[in-house]
């Protein structure tokens, strides 16, 4: 295994990483900024009052974009597992 081998898989790990990610944290950073907006514009300063949007918008992310997540992670854990052999000799 050569040190161009393990770049080349720790970054196609760091894409898939952000694949991932990046829905959830985009959903997530989203609805804060518009409780963040309301928040300033009524001046109710309540750190608890975020938690529930984001809960639920996480969820509803995961609901729609499960299916698509769970497919990008297994096809990249099937191609990482099938070239073992590649990887190793």
């Amino acid at each position: 295994m050569t040190p161009d081998t393990v770049v080349a898989v720790g970054r196609q790990a760091l894409e898939v990483t952000t694949m991932l990610a990046g829905p959830l944290l985009l959903a997530s950073l989203a609805v804060g900024l518009v409780v963040a907006m309301f928040q300033a514009a009524t001046q109710i300063n309540e750190m608890t009052l975020t938690f529930i949007p984001k809960l639920i918008t996480i969820t509803l992310v995961l609901l729609f974009a499960g299916p698509w997540l769970l497919r990008t992670l297994t096809g990249f854990s099937i191609r990482l597992i099938e070239s073992i052999p590649y990887l190793i000799g």
